[in-house]
């Protein structure tokens, strides 16, 4: 009578061997960083990108600083700051949880939310230069 031959169960590999029996990745390879997509991040990309615009169209504000700062340390009567405007210092300070968080309802978005941001450094730059917002584009009455 012909003996019957059973399967052997395959060998397992160690679970730090990969498909192919080769150890994994050392730590010096590790997979690229993850994008920058916090609210922070988003929040200074935008702010960066107008400012680049509005310092190359205007030559009075190409020595000013621009900062970004949470909450204003200060309240004035017509409600909560979102911007600062310090002429001696050459500095204007944008205020980011007021500029994001007191949208109107509904609006709360991405799209809304970056032309609040960008909305707020054209009207801080505005009040800058002694100028109107709408002036600091590129159809502005000196352009």
């Amino acid at each position: 009578m012909p003996r019957r031959r059973t399967a052997r169960p395959a060998a397992r590999r160690s679970a730090r061997h990969g498909r192919h029996g080769r150890l994994g990745r050392s730590e010096v390879v590790r997979p690229p960083f993850p994008p920058l997509d916090g609210r922070l991040d988003r929040f200074e990309i935008t702010v960066g990108s107008a400012v680049e615009y509005l310092r190359g169209a205007w030559e009075d504000l190409r020595d000013v600083r621009f900062e970004i700062s949470a909450m204003p340390v200060h309240d004035r009567d017509d409600g909560v700051p979102r911007w600062r405007v310090d002429h001696a210092a050459r500095c204007v300070s944008l205020y980011r949880v007021p500029i994001e968080r007191l949208l109107p309802k509904g609006h709360d978005d991405a799209l809304h939310r970056r032309v609040a941001i960008e909305s707020a450094v054209f009207h801080a730059a505005a009040e800058y230069v002694g100028r109107e917002p709408w002036e600091l584009g590129p159809d502005g009455p000196d352009r």
